[in-house]
């Protein structure tokens, strides 16, 4: 794997739209190719070259290549995004929509993220060692498929309107969650090793949530089945097994009517 480093070197004055840092766009380009590829800040067309230096040239595949981020990226959004393989590495923070679409491959953020991040996401790994702000692996506005697949894994907490319309794939919160846990959630499954702080599952018909902690507000559409032993995320642990959100119209399969799960901890 070739590995090509970026270095913040001119902070923007505004945002930074970084939809070009992608292993995809990097794979098969000389380094001086690549500090040509443009970026956005604002309405402000540049080079990628007026903020970073670059270091390295891309492998002939996207698989095969590696980009490195230093300096403070929490100007720079859309690292990451649509990649379909290769691997990037943020050392600190970054913005918004970080691996938005991503199809494969893996980033790791030594760092927190902003909002929107893994959106739509069908693919691959997103890793986060710090704090999500809100609608992590959530639909766009006005879109109805959320996260599809891959895994996120965020190490702190998030914020709200965590997986929104999820679809598929898995997300795993190391600490607590705020309101609006999988709203319209018709699959996947995210677990929560902390607390939840409420409205968990609303509106959600298929597919699984894990709160460790507790649920500050639990809403009234899900009903105890009993208790269950589950292996989740490589631990077998005993919870509390919920089926609802039973307001909600539900498929059928096989004659049988197919309910999201909702575990507590016990």
């Amino acid at each position: 794997m070739k590995t090509v480093t970026l270095t913040l070197t001119n902070s923007p004055e505004l945002y930074i739209e970084g939809q070009n840092i992608t292993p995809d766009n990097f794979a098969g380009r000389k380094a001086a190719e690549i500090t040509a590829l443009d970026v956005w800040e604002g309405k402000q067309k540049s080079p990628l070259g007026k903020y970073f230096t670059v270091e390295g040239d891309g492998a002939a595949t996207a698989e095969e290549t590696k980009i490195v981020l230093r300096g403070d990226c929490t100007r720079v959004k859309r690292i990451g995004q649509q990649m379909t393989a290769g691997e990037i590495v943020i050392e600190g923070n970054a913005d918004m929509y970080i691996g938005g679409w991503m199809k494969g491959g893996k980033i790791h953020v030594k760092g927190d993220v902003d909002s929107f991040c893994g959106i739509g996401m069908e693919g691959g790994e997103l890793i986060v060692d710090g704090n999500a702000k809100s609608h992590l692996g959530s639909s766009p506005r006005g879109e109805w498929r959320g996260m599809q697949g891959g895994l996120i894994r965020v190490a702190g907490s998030v914020a709200n309107d965590t997986a929104t319309f999820i679809n598929g794939g898995t997300i795993v919160i190391g600490g607590d969650a705020d309101i609006h846990v999988s709203t319209h959630g018709e699959g996947g499954t995210v677990i929560i090793k902390g607390n939840a702080k409420g409205r968990v599952g609303g509106q959600m018909v298929k597919g699984d949530i894990y709160v460790y902690g507790t649920i500050e507000n639990p809403l009234p559409g899900f009903s105890m089945v009993g208790e269950v032993e589950q292996e989740v995320d490589g631990e077998t642990a005993t919870f509390v097994h919920y089926i609802g959100d039973l307001g909600e119209r539900h498929p059928v399969s096989k004659g049988k009517t197919v309910y999201a799960n909702l575990y507590t901890r016990t």
